[in-house]
């Protein structure tokens, strides 16, 4: 999803409802009422000693909305995603609130404020995310089979061996890996890059959570796997009724995962989100200058290829 891309994804998405571009600041912009929020993040920052990484942002993701958190490398995005699962290193401050409802009329809960052993258990069973470094998060020496298992022992002791092997050859027909019930005695680096993806996603939405946190799921693929990635996201997400932020810093695949009415895009730059509006009225209309040099630094058919990229950002 590079030249070309963007704007064919774009087009794809300009007809969708726009709401305008929510207040900075203004977590259910987009949202309708606060009661259809399923996250609420508010005023988290994340600090690593003296170093601010995140400063006070503050966003919501509806039941069934996808939010794309995009921006370049260094922006706090990742930084972000691993203070929502409290999974940061423990030099790390993290202050404000990260408010989540599993189901539409509960209390909410801060997931900041939950002792460790109540967060370990809603960090995927209500909660999980897929990494943007699949060899990375997967264990080489472990089948994959098994690392898949150990997610569904985890959240539901109460199975037997066979309904988890059930379970996970379950989860890797979902995902359309091949041959699931031979290949799941393989380990990782007899897969794919995308197949490896792939394994993540099914480890991911085994326990069916109600929000997908994707960081960067597609960074490390070619352009033909990453369109079969995000279609595959897209399909589970209406399957299953997910609730996504979707992390990167790509605007073509930020355009096609973000495609349904409703969707949301953040843009993020230092710590800061800058703006944030439907997908279409974002890509469409941007009102923030660092928003537009993004789209501009973008390489389509009719960019000038006798000028940098960098000079068609500024310009």
């Amino acid at each position: 999803m590079r030249i070309g891309a963007l704007w064919s994804n774009i087009d794809g998405v300009s007809n969708l409802t726009t709401g305008g571009q929510g207040a900075l600041g203004d977590s259910d912009a987009g949202l309708g009422n606060k009661a259809a929020a399923m996250l609420r993040v508010e005023g988290l920052s994340v600090s690593f000693g003296e170093r601010a990484a995140v400063h006070g942002i503050t966003f919501a993701v509806a039941a069934g909305q996808t939010l794309g958190l995009v921006g370049e490398s260094g922006s706090g995005k990742s930084a972000t995603a691993l203070a929502m699962m409290r999974l940061l290193p423990s030099v790390a401050e993290v202050s404000g609130k990260i408010l989540f409802t599993a189901d539409y009329g509960a209390a909410s809960v801060d997931l900041l404020a939950l002792p460790e052993e109540a967060m370990r258990r809603r960090r995927g069973q209500d909660v999980a995310m897929i990494f943007q470094e699949p060899m990375t998060a997967l264990n080489p020496v472990m089948r994959v089979g098994e690392q898949i298992a150990e997610a569904v022992r985890a959240h539901q002791p109460e199975l037997s061996s066979r309904e988890v092997a059930g379970r996970v050859i379950e989860a890797m027909y979902e995902v359309a890996l091949p041959d699931p019930a031979r290949r799941v005695r393989d380990y990782a680096h007899q897969f794919s890059g995308g197949q490896r993806q792939r394994i993540l996603i099914a480890m991911a939405l085994v326990n069916r959570p109600r929000l997908l946190i994707a960081d960067e799921p597609t960074t490390a693929l070619d352009v033909t796997v990453q369109a079969q990635i995000l279609a595959l996201l897209g399909e589970l997400r209406q399957k299953h009724g997910l609730s996504m932020l979707f992390i990167s810093h790509d605007l073509a695949v930020v355009a096609a995962a973000c495609n349904q009415p409703g969707d949301r895009v953040a843009v993020m730059q230092q710590g800061v989100i800058v703006e944030e509006a439907t997908t279409g009225d974002l890509f469409q209309h941007p009102q923030h200058a660092y928003t537009r040099r993004l789209l501009a630094s973008a390489p389509t058919m009719a960019s000038d290829r006798s000028r940098p990229l960098a000079w068609l950002a500024q310009h």
